[in-house]
């Protein structure tokens, strides 16, 4: 049993410790302070044990298989995770030679912040049309792109950090309270308005706890 055990635990160890790695070098990436440094704590300790057991079983060959084999499904299972949480906002940049005029009405009726600049490519004119968006909503502008303008260039990169940016409403929670508390809530929040309303009406000031 400590045959099989050992290696296996390496592997569990060194996946969990390269997912963690993946991630961390990530949010270090995208600047973010607080996460990277979290991530690199456990990380370090995980793979202490790891190489720890492997270097104490180097007769034991099924070890370093499980040390590489850990390795490199780390790396991929923490790409899949950086992709599945989609975390931070990307630039997406769009070239044609064509009428964008569409593509940008589009793009603006979905809440998406549109910047276009005219500019010369190898062909001839081009019109470059840019947008901020959370990674998040990435695959919807994707799929505004190749709707209306099929075979355009376009190329997307990570924004580190931004101060102000148009973005799609997010939508609204689920409500998980009952509808009796929600109509309760509901009906407070209107008569306040109502007294907020008359208060304005007769000059006077209204506080409430």
């Amino acid at each position: 049993m400590a045959t099989f055990a050992i290696p296996l635990l390496i592997f569990v160890a060194e996946v969990c410790a390269l997912t963690v790695s993946t991630l961390r070098i990530i949010f270090v990436a995208r600047g973010n302070k607080y996460i990277a440094p979290l991530l690199g704590f456990f990380e370090i300790m995980i793979w202490l044990f790891a190489i720890g057991e492997t270097m104490r079983n180097l007769d034991n060959w099924a070890c370093f298989i499980a040390f590489a084999l850990g390795f490199t499904l780390g790396n991929y299972f923490g790409i899949l995770i950086d992709k599945w949480l989609a975390l931070g906002a990307a630039i997406v940049r769009i070239i044609t030679n064509h009428d964008a005029t569409e593509l940008i009405a589009q793009l603006r009726a979905a809440n998406f912040g549109v910047t276009t600049l005219d500019g010369v490519g190898a062909t001839g004119k081009v019109q470059i049309v840019m947008t901020m968006v959370k990674r998040k909503q990435l695959a919807h502008v994707v799929a505004i792109i190749e709707e209306h303008q099929p075979g355009a260039f376009y190329s997307v990169e990570d924004l580190q950090s931004a101060r102000d940016g148009i973005f799609p409403a997010p939508k609204e929670s689920a409500n998980f309270l009952p509808k009796s508390i929600v109509k309760v809530l509901q009906l407070m929040k209107v008569k306040k308005g109502s007294l907020i309303e008359r208060g304005e009406h007769q000059g006077s000031v209204i506080v409430s706890k």
